[in-house]
């Protein structure tokens, strides 16, 4: 993770308002230990990668850690506490709905508090929902600590969306929060192979009591190492309407009308169906699909970044993120077309490409925060995630529905066609964005062509002859 520290230079450090660091107060011998440019209020770019980037990009990946344990320790909880495949799924299933449920009420208090003190609460929280599963010996409490542990990480990739542009330079936000999505990917890639070689050391208990302990850890450190900014003292508390306000901007709503359903359909596939999709219709073995799932895990990794690098690569272009962001997701439903189609040979193919740029859905955070004032920037991101996460549930489950619609064979397998009358659906319901997006940006530019054309014709006569 040395190699990001290059691109999170600051360009306008001196003109970022005076910070106050947390330890300032501390006894003399912490307050001697911290850089001469913490305790000045200016920080560098290995200071910003080190103080504030590593901090709450570590609260990410245990997100994304915590998010997608259950698909390893699914045999290991039925097995130990008798549940039934209905029980497994609502178990698993609380975390989103927990975590968007919670996504407004973050939102507010990362524009009142500010992320630091926001995500030493909720990681604690976060980390009392761990040790509450590890000693959970009945249904109702497990699913009531998994629902704790959604609550409390709910806010950890919005409160880092929300620090990083008060740190660096808007040309570079792009490319960081590609590097933030890839630690949250390294995340997830933890959750698979990693998590099953620790169960070979311990339980599900013991397991779950260290992970307890990283997220209070990783809570303190955000706490004691991030710099705070004197500006949020005499923050304006948002209100309800304030939130109903981030619905109501068009710099909101034109990348949501674009992007929005992508994203859902990436991350309620990736999760779940598309492992599904290999085993049933290309007829993978189950160590098979692991590997090309643990690829995927890398090709979220990859991709991200890569997203942030041409993204800033464009702009430099006079190529607008949207813009961008339109191609993306035009490659995107063109995988999904091909799985519609059924193209055998390159169902492995598919199945990488199809997380692969799905990852380009990811710039919507960057896009929204970049077009709103930044003191609306902790609740555009929540809003957005709120639609994200519960787009992504109805996504997962009407997929399911759907394919339900056909008998499995003997050995649980669905038909082909299921799958790509599901996959049609999602293409479908893609399509109209897109294409709204391409039709139009034509009519703006006609309209500005017309107003100056009128405006010469209006004031032609006022101007003296010569």
């Amino acid at each position: 993770m040395a190699a990001p520290a290059v691109h999170l230079t600051l360009s306008d450090a001196a003109d970022r308002p005076s910070v106050q660091h947390p330890l300032q107060r501390a006894p003399e011998v912490l307050q001697a230990s911290l850089p001469d440019a913490l305790k000045e209020g200016r920080l560098s770019g290995v200071a910003v990668f080190c103080y504030v980037f590593v901090p709450f990009a570590f609260g990410h990946y245990l997100s994304l850690l915590l998010r997608n344990i259950n698909a390893v320790l699914a045999p290991t909880l039925v097995n130990s506490m008798s549940l039934t495949s209905g029980e497994l799924g609502l178990l698993t299933s609380v975390f989103f709905l927990s975590y968007a449920l919670v996504q407004l009420p973050v939102g507010i208090a990362l524009d009142r508090y500010g992320p630091r003190k926001v995500q030493l609460v909720l990681m604690l929280v976060a980390a009392a929902g761990a040790l509450l599963f590890a000693i959970s010996h009945s249904f109702p409490q497990l699913v009531a600590a998994r629902a704790l542990i959604g609550l409390g990480l709910g806010g950890c990739f919005m409160s880092a969306v929300k620090v990083i542009p008060t740190w660096i330079s808007p040309a570079k936000v792009p490319s960081v929060h590609g590097y933030l999505i890839a630690v949250g990917g390294l995340g997830s890639a933890t959750a698979t192979l990693p998590v099953r070689l620790a169960l070979e050391h311990t339980d599900w208990r013991g397991l779950f009591i260290l992970l307890g302990v990283l997220i209070a850890c990783s809570g303190l450190l955000i706490w004691l190492v991030t710099p705070r900014e004197a500006s949020l003292r005499q923050a304006k508390a948002p209100t309800v309407k304030s939130v109903f306000d981030v619905y109501r901007a068009a710099a909101f709503r034109k990348p949501v009308a674009l992007i929005l359903i992508p994203h859902t359909v990436f991350f309620g596939i990736q999760g779940l169906w598309i492992g599904r999709w290999l085993a049933d219709v290309a007829h993978f073995s189950d160590a098979a699909v692991a590997y090309l799932l643990y690829m995927s895990m890398a090709a979220v990794i990859f991709g991200a970044i890569a997203v942030g690098l041409i993204t800033e690569a464009a702009a430099r272009r006079g190529i607008r993120p949207l813009d961008l962001a339109a191609g993306g997701i035009a490659l995107f439903v063109l995988v999904q077309v091909a799985i519609v189609c059924n193209h055998a040979p390159s169902f492995q193919l598919l199945a990488v490409l199809f997380t692969l740029l799905g990852t380009i859905t990811g710039m919507e955070y960057t896009i929204v925060a970049q077009s709103l004032p930044r003191e609306m920037t902790g609740r555009a991101a929540t809003c957005l995630n709120l639609l994200i996460f519960i787009g992504a549930f109805l996504v997962q489950a009407g997929f399911g529905q759907i394919v339900g619609l056909w008998r499995p064979d003997l050995l649980g397998h669905y038909p082909a066609i299921a799958y790509q009358v599901a996959f049609g659906v999602l293409v479908l319901l893609q399509l109209p964005g897109l294409v709204s997006y391409v039709i139009g940006r034509r009519p703006v530019k006609c309209a500005s062509v017309t107003l100056i054309l009128k405006e010469e014709y209006e004031i032609s006569p006022l101007r003296p002859s010569r």
